[in-house]
């Protein structure tokens, strides 16, 4: 085949993407085939590694993430050759990728880990900041240390966190549900958690043991926004620690949540002087809601669908993501789910031949087990990358694999508000329709314990705090153990289950 561009490299296995899945899916095929050349295509110079990995229990993973030089995963694995650009196109029909300086790389399978970017409720606005990776948090907290106030809409994790590291400035946090945290928990735990909103912060948090590399120093300094069209990989399980969340005022938390709303406009102070509008001051208590209107001029203001109006200097969207299919799409008939992603089977195979999918730019499209989701977290990018790799490797080879056993239930354990937080199963209900019942157990700033049962039998469960049940509940859900003769005992803390169920 002639070679349109400079070059062409002719590599049996291609990876697209320097992300959690991209890496662990190169990783995965370089010991499969450590005679071949393996070759992660990525626009980052740097690359997100999976560290310290522990696996808690049967589906129950931790791990670090880090960011390291390329040239580091190179070290630990001679045959996988690093590409740093973008993708400009994929000639599916041809089996090559062409990068974004032309040259041609020819695959025999190619796996797309691409990730997905920040949707942000408006483009192009110098005052909106989407946070979604390293390069982005950097940013807002340059812009934090000046700001007396600013908004955040979105209820996702990085909301929740945000909101809680932010201090000295007002906060004014809108979200779309009645209970912050939609996407993690129920209006219960929210509750647990927001009471530690209000209490003041424990001094001194345990430091965390890990180096960071980042692209200072790559970057010009011309990016006023945090670059919302450049990729970035997502941020780590603490991206938070070591940036120094302080605005201008020296009060510790000032939260007001507005619920049930979302954006409606955004105004340029200008614009807004025009518009003769009026807006708000920050909330100071709910007892004395006079009707004063806000005397400072403030650089951006945000009308609400619930007709509020608020000044601030400036907003972060952090309201979820979006697949980043785009460089793939082109000339190509990728089947597509509902969320925008590359639609894959149980074999990670997208709808093109020897074309696979893992993490945040694919949706999975197969049968799920009944107790198993899919999110765009790390865990499940980590899982996806790793599986996608025993796929090409056992197609390549002819060979037959199994569904990987972490498919079976979801399972995540994350941080929030300095909380352990483990998500078991259809531990939001979801998809249960109203034939289901709550069982809860919760002490006031220590633990919050929620499970789901259907027909005697546990779905899910939401555990914070350090309350050592994830392995008997996961063991509960993945046995389908029949528990009605518990009834309301299943959580009292006298009654042993380990006992019972290990």
């Amino acid at each position: 085949m002639e070679a349109a561009g400079p070059v062409s490299t002719a590599g049996k296995f291609v990876v697209v993407g320097g992300g959690i899945a991209g890496v662990t899916c190169a990783e995965q095929l370089a010991i499969q085939f450590p005679s071949e050349d393996i070759l992660l295509v990525t626009a980052s110079p740097v690359i997100k590694a999976v560290t310290n990995f522990k696996q808690v229990s049967k589906v129950l993973e931790e791990f670090d993430v880090e960011e390291q030089p390329k040239t580091m995963l190179e070290n630990r694995f001679p045959n996988i050759k690093i590409i740093e650009s973008g993708v400009k196109e994929l000639k599916s029909k041809e089996h090559c990728i062409v990068t974004g300086d032309g040259s041609q790389h020819v695959y025999k399978k190619l796996c797309l880990c691409a990730g997905a970017k920040p949707k942000l409720i408006c483009e192009g606005n110098p005052y909106v900041l989407g946070i979604r990776d390293t390069d982005s948090a950097q940013e807002f907290q340059k812009q934090l240390t000046k700001a007396k106030r600013i908004m955040i809409i979105g209820n996702g994790g990085i909301a929740l966190e945000l909101v809680y590291e932010i201090e000295g400035c007002e906060v004014i946090w809108a979200i779309k549900d009645k209970a912050i945290g939609n996407t993690f928990f129920d209006a219960g735990a929210a509750e647990f958690l927001t009471s530690k909103l209000t209490a003041e912060k424990p001094e001194g948090r345990i430091a965390h043991k890990r180096t960071r590399y980042t692209t200072e120093g790559r970057k010009t300094e011309t990016q006023t926004t945090a670059g919302a069209g450049s990729m970035g990989s997502a941020l780590g399980p603490d991206w938070h620690e070591g940036l120094n969340l302080k605005g201008t005022k020296e009060f510790s938390h000032k939260i007001h949540i507005e619920t049930m709303c979302e954006v409606k406009k955004i105004f340029l102070q200008e614009e807004f002087r025009i518009s003769k509008k009026k807006s708000l001051p920050f909330p100071r208590d709910h007892c004395n809601q006079s009707v004063t209107t806000d005397n400072e001029v403030w650089p951006v203001y945000v009308e609400l669908t619930n007709e509020k109006i608020y000044g601030c200097d400036f907003i972060v969207s952090a309201t979820g993501v979006t697949p980043n299919t785009e460089p793939f799409l082109c000339g190509n008939n990728f089947a597509l789910g509902e969320d925008g992603g590359l639609k894959v089977d149980a074999y990670m195979h997208t709808s093109l031949s020897d074309v696979y999918a893992a993490g945040d730019i694919c949706t999975a499209s197969w049968r799920p087990s009944p107790v198993w989701q899919q999110m765009r977290l790390w865990t499940q990018a980590r899982q996806m990358g790793w599986y996608a790799a025993k796929c090409m490797a056992a197609a390549s080879l002819g060979e037959s694999v199994d569904m990987d056993f972490s498919f079976e239930l979801f399972a995540h354990v994350t941080k929030f508000f300095n909380y352990k937080v483990v998500l078991l199963g259809k531990y939001n209900a979801q998809g249960l329709g109203s034939d289901h019942e709550l069982m809860l157990r919760c002490t006031k700033g220590h633990e919050y314990v929620k499970v789901v049962m259907q027909h005697g039998r546990m779905m899910g469960a939401v555990l914070i705090g350090e309350t050592d049940l994830e392995e008997t509940f996961e063991n509960l859900i993945l046995n389908q153990t029949d528990l009605s003769s518990y009834g309301e005992d299943l959580l009292d803390p006298n009654v042993d289950l380990e006992d019972y169920f290990d």
